[in-house]
């Protein structure tokens, strides 16, 4: 393919525009952003069951996965400065990062994890943002992509898959039996209380990016209550909320959810990734059956399901950063163990955008917020705007730009120029770092990370990744 343009290359906004008619694709783009436009005016989000709850701006800080906890689960130093700089960014809604439900379901050995003698720390987490930021806890048990120890994955998943069970060695997952899962949702359910105890407005029922909540709906060959049909690959989703709506009425449920999916990708010639197998490819959940396009009939239908629930908020994602990550967060730069963009990345955030907003559009009683968007660096702002002004958003979510930038929603609704020092550029080292057993944090962007010893066994690590793909 050919050498594609970088955004920060794009120095106006005739020129983007230009670039993105080249592509043939549509991203909505706002001239100029007003600070006292669509993304300043206050949002509020109606639970069927909880009531509502009002944020002050139409920004978003969204869940991310933490690197950088205690042994034990607890937040440490360094997960409480990231929250720190979250009060500080201005954004109205902190979707609070992915959360285990229990030491098992950890995605890596620092992972938070939620329960009766770590929840008094989760207050005091809550208890650092502003009163007026509306904040919710992501509960989640990574399945698949589990490594809760230094000793290696632990792979908990709810059905062969003929692919990626592979990736993580021939009979190392361990499909999880009907008993197991319905132990889990009672640890689903009790931690969504312990959430609503240490006083968060929402808590979030994770089913996005390949983990245990999002790969039950893919689980079209399981056997049992838990799979086949729609009905039986939402059972799990379902009987969480209601048990959450049983035991804590009064707090809101959230859901973040992968819109689409893709058949899982590979290195192919030059670095670029290629679909694993080619032709039909029946497991990829909002797909088409061709492994690379979308149908959200399906999708709709659970987004219709959540809101007969009584939940009124959805962070719109797709995909999974293990398998598919130019659909879930398009980037330049790939982490050290993936694959070069085999599009343009701004093809993949506009193929989000689209999906988002048929979502927004269809469903007006459900509060969505847009995800993806980190690629689009300067321009990030003025698409944000658009997108809520064509209501094809509620909300606009910022996650690898909060780690580099956190003050750029501030920034936009004060009227100052965005500072270029700290816009994200999609280096991927904030995933590189991690999966190469470092803390989690932006190592070229943020100076108290750059300063870190652990600046230097990244670019080790970097180097060595780099060599093994000669």
């Amino acid at each position: 393919m050919a050498r594609i343009k970088q955004v920060k290359n794009l120095t106006s906004i005739a020129a983007l525009r230009s670039h993105l008619e080249g592509l043939g694709v549509d991203i909505p783009l706002d001239d100029k952003v007003d600070p006292a436009g669509a993304l300043a005016q206050s949002l509020t989000i109606t639970d069927g069951s909880a009531g509502t709850m009002a944020a002050p701006n139409r920004w978003a800080v969204l869940p991310m996965e933490g690197w950088d906890g205690e042994e034990e689960g607890r937040p440490s130093d360094l997960v409480r400065r990231r929250w720190d700089r979250f009060a500080a960014s201005g954004a109205g809604l902190v979707w609070g990062e992915a959360t285990a439900v229990r030491p098992d379901g950890r995605a890596n050995p620092r992972q938070l994890v939620l329960d009766e003698t770590t929840v008094d720390d989760f207050a005091a987490l809550r208890a650092r943002l502003d009163p007026s930021q509306v904040t919710g806890l992501q509960l989640t048990h990574s399945g698949r992509y589990a490594r809760p120890t230094t000793a290696g994955p632990t792979p908990k998943t709810v059905y062969e898959h003929p692919l990626l069970d592979a990736r993580v060695g021939s009979g190392a997952a361990e499909v999880l039996t009907d008993d197991e899962l319905d132990e889990l949702v009672e640890h689903f359910v009790d931690r969504a209380m312990l959430t609503h105890q240490a006083g968060f407005d929402f808590v979030d029922i994770k089913a996005c990016h390949g983990y245990l909540g999002h790969e039950f709906l893919s689980a079209i060959d399981r056997p049992g209550p838990y799979g086949g049909d729609l009905n039986g690959r939402t059972r799990f989703l379902r009987t969480v909320i209601k048990g959450i709506r049983q035991q804590a009425p009064s707090l809101r449920v959230a859901v973040r959810l992968s819109l689409f999916d893709f058949v899982p990708h590979t290195v192919g010639q030059n670095g670029v990734g290629i679909p694993e197998t080619p032709g039909p490819y029946r497991l990829a959940f909002g797909g088409d059956g061709s492994g690379v396009g979308i149908d959200l009939t399906e999708t709709h239908q659970i987004v219709d399901m959540l809101e007969d629930l009584g939940v009124g908020l959805v962070c719109a994602s797709a995909g999974s950063p293990y398998y598919v990550p130019h659909i879930q967060r398009p980037a330049y730069f790939p982490p050290s163990d993936g694959y070069q963009p085999p599009e343009d990345p701004l093809v993949g955030v506009a193929r989000l955008i689209a999906a988002t907003g048929e979502i927004a559009r269809q469903h007006p009683n459900i509060t969505v917020v847009a995800a993806g968007l980190s690629y689009l660096q300067e321009w990030l702002p003025n698409v944000g705007q658009a997108l809520v002004a064509r209501g094809m958003a509620d909300a606009v979510g910022l996650g690898r730009m909060i780690l580099s930038y956190p003050q750029m929603p501030a920034d936009v609704l004060a009227g100052r120029e965005l500072d270029r020092r700290f816009i994200c550029r999609t280096f991927s080292d904030c995933t590189t770092a991690p999966r190469s057993g470092l803390i989690s944090g932006c190592y070229p962007l943020d100076d108290f990370y750059n300063q870190r010893e652990e600046r230097i066994q990244l670019a080790a690590f970097k180097k060595a990744a780099k060599a093994r793909l000669r």
